[in-house]
């Protein structure tokens, strides 16, 4: 069995593999289970970090609230 480094599999994962690659990896992910395994931990991953970043983009429920009672506040002036 191809073994794959780790950068080949994320390149792979966020569809930046040459067809070449991405084809040899689509192979190999029929009969290695270790490569599917690793496929999934990656996809895990990179998950929880979108929405790690999803959520520290985004303001707090109370931030926005705050910002709409001054903005009430401020244009009745």
């Amino acid at each position: 069995m191809k073994k794959f480094t780790k950068e080949q599999i994320i390149q792979y994962l966020y569809g930046e593999a040459s067809p070449i690659l991405k084809m040899a990896i689509d192979k190999a992910l029929t009969t290695d289970e270790e490569l599917s395994k690793e496929l999934k931990k990656l996809k895990k991953a990179a998950k929880a970090a979108d929405e790690l970043k999803d959520k520290s983009m985004s303001p707090s429920k109370k931030t926005i609230e705050a910002i709409m009672e001054y903005a009430k506040k401020t244009s009745k002036k």
